[in-house]
């Protein structure tokens, strides 16, 4: 086994695009919503991070960092992103995640992270929190497959601003075909809720086909077709999407 530890402001350990999350390294113009809006990618902190390999192919990741920062009128996950230089941190997060990478072409991985306070002190009662989340990837050749749960256990403090916002959840799977060096497919559906401790309908459902073309390995041309269905009442997002993609 092996191990090594860092005083950091990176990626938080969690999903599959926070850490790799560059235009030609994902198939789609957007990011996917769930681990854009219940992750939430792209998702960095400052902190003490330790990671090893416990034996070949079996790895792991713990980190102590700053933690997420909701403002007293905010629910939503994806609004407590922070900048690290200009980060609330009365209170901490804590992150550990088992990754198994033995097989070609294979990663599982499962992460827990506690947070203190997402509100960072700026309510009268502390909202501690729970993020699970599980994945897999799989690469065979030019077959490609993710797949993704994440979810969010909230103290129930933060009913006071929003009701059901105690359980934040979704999933995703995505199948791709790399048809040759150029064009690629991929469909998606995914199912996200940030109101999932409600009992009314809250939840959001997509389906995402589309095309990549890349020009060159590191860059890219993304067409994709959107198809959403919204709760009553909220706007719906169904349309075309075009986009360029360059990593540097």
């Amino acid at each position: 086994s092996s191990a090594a530890s860092d005083v950091y402001k990176r990626q938080t350990a969690v999903g599959l695009l926070n850490e790799t999350h560059e235009p030609d390294t994902f198939y789609g113009v957007e990011r996917n919503n769930v681990e854009k809006n219940i992750i939430p990618t792209t998702w960095w902190e400052g902190g003490l991070a330790l990671s090893g390999e416990i034996f070949p192919g079996f790895s792991y990741d713990g980190s102590f960092t700053s933690g997420l920062g909701l403002d007293e009128d905010e629910y939503k996950i994806r609004d407590g992103r922070q900048k690290v230089s200009n980060a609330k941190a009365s209170d901490f997060a804590y992150t550990g995640r088992l990754k198994y990478t033995g097989i070609a072409g294979l990663e599982l991985a499962a992460t827990a992270q506690y947070q203190e306070d997402l509100y960072q002190g700026g309510l009268a009662d502390t909202v501690d929190a729970i993020l699970f989340e599980t994945h897999a990837s799989y690469q065979n050749g030019p077959f490609g497959l993710r797949a993704l749960y994440a979810a969010w256990d909230i103290d129930d403090g933060i009913e006071e601003i929003k009701v059901g916002a105690d359980k934040q959840e979704g999933w995703y799977v995505e199948p791709s075909w790399r048809l040759n060096r150029n064009w690629g497919l991929f469909a998606r559906y995914s199912d996200w809720d940030n109101q999932a401790g409600a009992s009314n309908d809250s939840e959001y459902d997509q389906w995402d086909l589309g095309i990549n073309y890349w020009l060159v390995e590191i860059v890219l041309f993304k067409f994709d077709y959107i198809k959403q269905d919204a709760p009553e009442g909220k706007s719906e997002y169904d349309g075309w999407n075009l986009g360029v993609g360059y990593q540097f």
